[in-house]
């Protein structure tokens, strides 16, 4: 019987990731997600799962990833550098909210600019009547 399949020569040893490693594929994979090119397929190619780029993005946000050599546990990060991971996310998405607000003001700027030319420029015409208020009856 011949051993035909995805397993057929035996369990493969696990992966294991060099913090410099991680952080290299954090940067890819967000040029990957950045360019358009797209994350799943970059995680398709590299044998990754989405889970890893998760847990990678938070030990690095916490600081834990850098400064180790390769070979060196990185362990869980303490209550200071979660905490910190946890202030550098919110800060990210406070930005973003910012970014997006500001831009929604100056669209609401502009267009109030828009409609006063509009309106200036519809009172200077001959045709156009200034309505009176309140009416008066006939």
């Amino acid at each position: 019987m011949s051993n035909i399949g995805p397993r057929s020569g035996g369990p493969t040893p696990r992966r294991s990731f060099t913090p410099a490693q991680k952080l290299a594929y954090l940067a890819a994979y967000q040029q990957a997600c950045d360019d358009g090119t797209g994350g799943g397929a970059f995680l398709r190619r590299e044998g990754l799962y989405s889970s890893q780029i998760t847990e990678w993005r938070k030990l690095r946000d916490a600081g834990v990833l850098e400064g180790k050599k390769p070979g060196e546990k990185i362990g869980r990060p303490t209550a200071d550098q979660a905490e910190i991971g946890r202030l550098r996310r919110q800060l990210e998405v406070s930005e973003r909210k910012l970014a997006r607000t500001e831009a929604a003001l100056s669209i609401m700027e502009k267009a109030r600019l828009l409609l006063e030319d509009i309106s200036e420029s519809a009172e200077q015409q001959p045709w156009y009547k200034k309505p009176c208020w309140p009416p008066t009856p006939p």
